[in-house]
């Protein structure tokens, strides 16, 4: 299902991905203890915010990318039945390469 939700400025939607559920000796972890998840996938990414000149300034990075962000940054969003952040670009703090 495709999401159209574009984000102004420098701001950038994400999609958080789910904390793992299973330990690796196989303990059940329940919600109420799970963590907030900080990896997340980007949905849309903003034109960007201006500088104190007048010239856009882009956000580094694209649709698709796996990043991690800021704990307690965001925005949350529930739009279409799914679960979103809206982000600044400056609560991103670093990209996954896979």
């Amino acid at each position: 299902m495709s999401v159209s939700i574009k984000p102004l400025e420098d701001r950038v939607v994400v999609r958080p991905l789910e904390a793992e559920q299973v330990t690796a000796s196989g303990l059940v972890i329940p919600d109420t203890a799970k963590e907030k998840p900080q990896e997340a996938e980007v949905i849309s990414v903003g034109p960007g915010r201006f500088s104190e000149d007048g010239e856009r300034i882009p956000v580094d990075l694209k649709v698709g990318d796996l990043v991690i962000f800021s704990k307690y940054g965001g925005t949350e969003l529930r739009y279409d039945g799914q679960d979103f952040l809206v982000l600044s670009a400056r609560d991103i703090l670093a990209v996954i390469e896979r």
